[in-house]
């Protein structure tokens, strides 16, 4: 039985996705991410964006211009996206509910922490980047603060604040590239709120 002519219908490329400003530009900020996430930010062309979304080359062009702008977009689009998950305030005081869920948030969104990193690195030598990177973690470190706060009712220092979130974030970087496994970031994290509710049972110091 012989195969049907190939037809030059047969021969076109597969049709690109059609969308609307909004949705495409949401879906081209999503996709760089995951570019930069998988690969690096080296390989962030508008060619691996056109391709990780599925539209045209010239749709990214169109949307951001510019190599620069489509970092710097995608960046404050990672911003925006991770406050909104955020798993530092869950406004209990609770030291069991802190930061829960961060173990799954890790594997689930693997490519957003990955590219969150890079950006860190290139904001080093890219300081233009540095604002919204430090925009970034000015709110993390209001989220952890204030749930701390609630967590131990005399309140804590900045200090303090910036020291258990460096803990997390180094737990978070070592889980994401492999250096520790899902039940290391458990172990650390019941340590860290068991040190958390033995502070919060402690009395105020009086002196």
């Amino acid at each position: 039985m012989t195969e049907p002519a190939e037809t030059s219908q047969d021969r076109r490329p597969p049709s690109r996705k059609r969308l609307g400003y909004g949705e495409g530009r949401e879906a081209l900020l999503r996709a760089a991410v995951r570019v930069v996430g998988a690969r690096g930010l080296r390989h962030l062309t508008y060619r691996a964006v056109a391709e990780e979304a599925g539209v045209t080359h010239g749709l990214v062009v169109h949307h951001f211009g510019s190599r620069d702008a489509l970092i710097e977009e995608s960046l404050a689009y990672a911003i925006r996206t991770s406050l909104s998950s955020s798993l530092l305030e869950p406004g209990t005081g609770r030291p069991e509910d802190f930061v829960a869920g961060l173990t799954d948030m890790v594997e689930e969104d693997a490519d957003g922490q990955a590219y969150q990193y890079e950006l860190l690195l290139e904001a080093r030598r890219r300081p233009e980047l540095l604002p919204q990177v430090r925009e970034l973690y000015d709110e993390y470190f209001g989220a952890s603060h204030r749930e701390l706060d609630r967590i131990l009712p005399p309140g804590v220092s900045p200090t303090f604040n910036r020291l258990v979130f460096a803990a997390l974030d180094g737990l978070v970087l070592h889980q994401l590239t492999g250096i520790a496994d899902r039940g290391d970031t458990e172990a650390c994290l019941a340590e860290l709120r068991s040190l958390l509710r033995d502070l919060g049972e402690r009395p105020p110091d009086r002196g």
